[in-house]
């Protein structure tokens, strides 16, 4: 065996040495495509054989995925080390006076109703921004606030979003959703046609930037990025509410890349819900719903 590679090795000697040389010179790109692409594949199935895997397992991989494909990239934390804290100002209401928030702030949201009929009357930008910016100081994971908000007016826009939304819509009632899907929707008497995404003075678009850009070009980890986002929203329903507009929840299945790249957002977002603000149609109904109580969402401890 030895005999016959020493005159391959005489032969082809050059080869080999080009081979060594290019090989040493690209050792790190090949490391790192492969942490990037194959490592990761090998990860998940050793992480979970059955197949298995929960929420917060998918948003810490989601995480990990973004450190590994570029792990010197994150080495840096986003907030300054000599962080400073400062002492929490506070004033203790009494308990009659906590009772009385409390049931006042369970009448305004106890009130709210998805609506999806609306009056084109239109709405003080300022009070959007205002509602916006209540929904801004949600908590996020390490405070890196992963939320971007598009507030669109604009008649064309709009029209423009409306199309892509109702031809993929269309799609979904018709081939993806199946028939259990739409059927459960039928008596909320809902379609592809979304007349609200016109009507309605605003458009608020959340996305979720699934990560962020330091001042000096590299990227922030946004952790738990999804959940964070919802949070926000929550707050973004309720600040709605108690202002005095109505609005509708809408996840439009498959229509998130065609928005994003139609209002210019960046690749590191990704549209997660899409509200139509404004004042309700004078002939605007709702499904007679009823919520469940206190008994059936509520265990105590004690």
């Amino acid at each position: 065996m030895l005999s016959e590679a020493v005159p391959f090795c005489s032969k082809y000697w050059y080869h080999i040495v080009i081979f060594f040389v290019c090989f040493c010179y690209f050792y790190g790109d090949i490391h790192r495509q492969i942490k990037r692409r194959i490592s990761p594949i090998f990860t998940k199935v050793f992480k979970y054989p059955d197949g298995i895997r929960t929420d917060q397992n998918e948003a810490l991989d989601e995480v990990t995925d973004i450190i590994d494909n570029d792990e010197e990239e994150f080495m840096e934390s986003a907030l300054p080390k000599d962080l400073k804290h400062v002492p929490y100002q506070y004033v203790k209401p009494n308990e009659k006076e906590l009772l009385r928030r409390a049931n006042k702030f369970f009448e305004i949201t106890n009130a709210r109703r998805t609506i999806r009929y609306f009056d084109e009357e239109n709405v003080p930008k300022e009070v959007i921004r205002y509602i916006i910016k209540a929904a801004g100081t949600a908590p996020s994971g390490a405070h890196t606030e992963p939320w971007s908000f598009v507030a669109v007016s604009n008649k064309t826009m709009k029209s423009r979003i409306r199309e892509i939304v109702e031809r993929e819509e269309e799609i979904n009632y018709k081939k993806r959703m199946g028939k259990k899907w739409t059927s459960d929707l039928r008596p909320l008497r809902t379609n592809w046609i979304k007349e609200y995404l016109t009507t309605a003075p605003y458009l608020i678009l959340v996305f979720k930037q699934v990560y962020g850009i330091l001042p000096n070009g590299k990227r922030k980890v946004h952790y738990y990025n999804e959940t964070s986002v919802s949070i926000a929203c929550g707050i973004l329903l309720t600040a709605i509410e108690y202002t005095g507009l109505v609005t509708l929840t809408s996840t439009p299945l498959n229509c998130g890349p065609a928005i994003r790249t139609l209002l210019g957002r960046p690749s590191n977002e990704k549209l997660l819900l899409l509200l139509p603000v404004g004042y309700p149609a004078k002939d605007a109904t709702v499904p007679d719903l009823q919520r469940k109580s206190l008994s059936e969402i509520l265990t105590e401890i004690e």
